[in-house]
């Protein structure tokens, strides 16, 4: 009941900017500007869990950037999805380089060219040497959000976002899905609070795949997205749950990350 009223109020009511406060429209150009960023980067957070893919931010998690996330994620502006998908689309391709795996005719790599993206060659997390890369579309899988969330925010944040950002991939010729293969096997506690080590037993085995999901991962190689990176914890627990169902993690991608996260450029 409540996504639908917000996406309607969100239409019909006047809106100031989300990054600064300014009245005339949801987005400024300025604040749209700053989503642009200045280019992905590698990031690193320390310590770095154990199974963390490489990851890739497209804006750091300050000033109007922070406040165009929250106010998405917190405060239910679903117009922001669209702009947000475009700043985690350009990690994804950070993450990606020359198009990846199943690029379309903009991009440079084709299908079954033997390039892995935003991993070192012949490995993914959780597995030893000699993985072949997987040809076919790019599967932007988001973290889940926990279901008590997604009713209290009336939305999934993360997979609104990567949704947004599959179809500016696809317009941009690089097939890209967002298969909903991932869930909650157990409650986790707010993370908020709670530091590297905390999170990390927190969400450590709390993520699964759905029945079937390992069918729908064979489709193509796996970039793990969310919106925001802090410990890394969860991205790292996403990727060890699509690995465990038979997925190909190349790499993760995220619209912000904090400035204490380390530049791996």
């Amino acid at each position: 009941m409540r996504g639908w009223w917000q996406e309607i109020s969100d239409l019909v009511l006047p809106a100031d900017c989300a990054g600064c406060g300014r009245p005339g429209g949801t987005l400024c150009d300025r604040c749209r500007g700053a989503l642009r960023g200045t280019g992905a980067r590698r990031v690193e957070p320390s310590p770095a869990p154990p199974g963390l893919p490489v990851v890739h931010a497209a804006v750091d998690y300050v000033d109007e950037a922070r406040a165009v996330l929250l106010a998405h994620k917190e405060r239910g502006a679903l117009r922001l999805a669209r702009p947000l998908g475009e700043t985690l689309a350009r990690a994804v391709r950070a993450a990606c380089p020359g198009g990846g795996p199943g690029a379309g005719p903009r991009g440079r790599a084709a299908v079954g060219s033997g390039a892995v993206c935003g991993a070192r060659p012949g490995t993914r997390p959780g597995a030893g040497p000699g993985v072949r890369p997987r040809g076919g579309p790019l599967l932007l899988v988001p973290v889940p959000s926990a279901r008590r969330s997604v009713g209290a925010r009336g939305h999934d944040p993360a997979r609104r976002i990567a949704l947004a950002a599959a179809s500016v991939l696809r317009a941009d010729g690089r097939p890209a899905r967002v298969p909903a293969v991932l869930c909650q096997r157990r409650r986790v506690t707010d993370q908020s609070g709670l530091d590297a080590r905390q999170r990390r037993a927190n969400v450590t085995g709390a993520l699964g795949a759905v029945p079937g999901g390992g069918r729908l991962l064979v489709a193509g190689p796996v970039v793990v997205v969310d919106d925001l990176m802090t410990t890394g914890a969860s991205l790292a627990e996403a990727a060890r749950a699509v690995t465990a169902a038979g997925g190909l993690v190349i790499g993760a991608a995220v619209v912000a990350a904090p400035l204490t996260a380390a530049n791996r450029n």
